[in-house]
């Protein structure tokens, strides 16, 4: 083997070298020349995928524990956030927190740690990937330029599937909508069942499951945020004392809000804002009160019911006649 080299490697004059090591041991000059490919880049590439393997490891841990709530460390309304989900704007108002709002924070911490893994895992093996390149000796920069071309090609054709994971990705961050919430997303309206990167379900109040993808949401009309009106208008009779009736409404209502069904969920006294409108058929009155988010349709029901009951005991009449039976029945 020796013959097939011209001149002996000048590698085996480098102390400390594992040509050198290799010559000295063996004497054998094209086993010297050969050992760093046959020793020590393999040790090299191996020590650079153990390092890699390593810090992906750590660092998913590190996101693991960053996603699950503390189990002794509540915030200031007595209910566990992940750490993650701490530096990031929440939009769950603290009245609301219970299982709804516990599986909203889960989730969302849950998809944003994904995200975080899959970045990891993507530089961490990216740069793994660079290293052991530079190891074998191959130049780097047409491969860099070949992976260019093919990253815009494979961007390009798959631009709505991005478009769909960086949305998700923002309306996460953002808390835009979570599990729970009564959102209205263009075509679908209805509570939000589960929320992805790529799609959020969502159950319309006729119980069918919408897939909407986050890229095809232009708006989000979210009623489950911060607080809700209940909103109730009372169509009576052009003959209306309308003093009288404001003052019969605003004592209903009030009564109304201590009902033990809709007591929890009423924030602020009810009020009653006037003649709203005026139309051919009737005067209409309008009463509006601050409710939980979500629980505005509940008290509007409770609220309807009261003031018809009370509306028909004071003998007012209805629009185009009486519809709540003889006064005094």
């Amino acid at each position: 083997m020796e013959e097939l080299l011209d001149e002996p490697p000048t590698c085996i004059n480098e102390v400390g070298t594992w040509c050198e090591q290799v010559y000295r041991l063996t004497g054998n000059e094209w086993l010297a020349a050969s050992a760093d490919w046959l020793v020590a880049r393999p040790l090299r590439i191996l020590l650079i995928l153990l390092g890699a393997f390593l810090i992906r490891f750590l660092i998913r841990k590190l996101i693991d524990r960053l996603t699950r709530p503390p189990a002794d460390d509540p915030d200031s309304n007595g209910s566990r956030v992940p750490a993650l989900l701490r530096p990031l704007k929440e939009r769950v108002a603290p009245e609301v927190l219970g299982p709804v709002a516990l599986e909203r924070r889960r989730q969302r911490a849950q998809t944003i740690g994904s995200v975080l893994k899959s970045i990891t895992s993507f530089v961490v093996f990216g740069l793994a990937f660079i290293l052991i390149l530079g190891e074998l000796g191959i130049n780097l920069a047409p491969i860099l330029a070949s992976a260019g071309i093919v990253g815009v090609a494979i961007g390009f054709g798959a631009q709505n599937l991005v478009r769909d994971f960086l949305s998700g990705i923002f309306m996460m961050l953002e808390d835009q909508y979570g599990v729970g919430d009564v959102v209205d997303v263009g075509e679908a309206v209805g509570t939000v069942e589960s929320v992805g990167l790529r799609i959020t379900t969502v159950r319309d109040l006729n119980g069918t499951v919408w897939y909407v993808r986050n890229g095809e949401v232009q708006r989000v009309g979210n009623f489950s945020q911060g607080y809700a009106v209940a909103v109730v208008d009372i169509p009576l009779g052009y003959d209306t004392d309308v003093e009288k009736a404001t003052a019969v409404l605003e004592q209903v209502a009030e009564k109304a809000a201590e009902l033990e069904a809709i007591r929890p969920d009423v924030l602020e006294k009810p009020q009653v804002l006037g003649v709203e409108n005026i139309t051919p058929e009737a005067v209409q009155f309008r009463l509006t009160t601050k409710v939980r988010p979500g629980r505005q349709w509940a008290v509007q029901r409770a609220l309807r019911g009261e003031i018809m009951r009370a509306l028909e005991r004071e003998g007012f009449d209805p629009p185009l006649g009486r519809f709540f039976g003889p006064a005094d029945r």
